[in-house]
């Protein structure tokens, strides 16, 4: 989902999860349907979203209304006024497809462990657009549960602004651990078995990373092999303690006092080179 409505692909100026909206998301769900496919794989994160599915359900032909029966944008600013969900005209009326949601967090849908507290700030959410899409999706919870009798507040609801639990209660999809799933599918215990050395990183290494993230799943197969492995990461907010226990021998950090964030992402390639020429394995 990313891919369609992720972060990366609006400027700093642009973000705003009150606007944005998963609707890309399910133009390339309702795109795979068109084209015959019975079995979707998911894989949600990275968004620049809080919309609880709303925009992605809204590709598919969901439609939502408020207590005055008025259609609403399906964006973020309108979960609080959401009253009634339309399915009449959804796609996937009568259809068997299967849909199978990748998610490698478990935050639940609200509260200070939720969508809007813990991700939308850096979506560009202030304090009081947080409060209010807090509120939303407190809201989205009671119309899904009234409505259709689904529970969508659970771990891993509020991955990618709440689309966790869209998912569930407009695709009855199945999750799975995205980093188990996509370890099994490359076959890496099998490589990291015969490999000298381990090399795996993200953007950003904090405590999200101790939840069971890439970083957390490659150094535990590592580990279990007895084989070094190192992260390069954008940025590094853990400590030399919670470093050591994912079993990490080194992290490389592009971002630190000498080098800031903007330059980190134009000049990346450089300071990997720069960063691993200190390698001491």
């Amino acid at each position: 989902m990313a891919s369609a409505s992720g972060l990366a692909l609006l400027s700093k100026e642009e973000r705003n999860p009150l606007k944005t909206s998963t609707y890309g998301t399910g133009e390339l769900i309702a795109d795979a349907i068109t084209r015959g496919v019975n079995k979707i794989i998911l894989t949600i994160g990275g968004s620049a979203t809080n919309d609880a599915g709303l925009g992605m359900a809204a590709a598919l032909g969901v439609k939502f209304l408020n207590q005055e029966n008025k259609t609403l944008a399906p964006i973020g600013e309108n979960l609080v006024h959401l009253y009634k969900i339309q399915f009449d005209k959804f796609i996937l009326n009568n259809k068997k497809i299967s849909f199978v949601v990748l998610c490698d967090v478990d935050n639940e849908l609200y509260g200070k462990n939720g969508a809007a507290y813990v991700y939308a700030p850096q979506k560009g959410a202030d304090e009081e657009a947080v409060q209010l899409l807090d509120w939303g999706l407190r809201n989205f919870e009671q119309v899904a549960k009234s409505q259709s009798n689904q529970e969508v507040n659970f771990k891993g609801a509020g991955a990618a602004g709440g689309l966790g639990a869209g998912a569930l209660l407009f695709l009855n999809a199945e999750f799975n651990s995205g980093i188990d799933f996509i370890l099994q599918m490359l076959h890496l215990e099998e490589q990291i078995k015969w490999a000298d050395l381990i090399i795996t990183g993200e953007g950003k290494m904090d405590t999200q990373t101790l939840s069971g993230k890439v970083v957390m799943g490659v150094a535990q197969l590592a580990t279990r092999y007895g084989k070094p492995i190192i992260a390069i990461v954008g940025k590094n907010e853990l400590t030399h303690q919670e470093i050591g226990t994912l079993g990490l021998k080194e992290v490389f950090a592009l971002v630190n006092e000498k080098t800031t964030q903007s330059e980190a992402m134009t000049h990346t390639t450089e300071l990997i080179a720069e960063r691993i020429s200190r390698l001491s394995i």
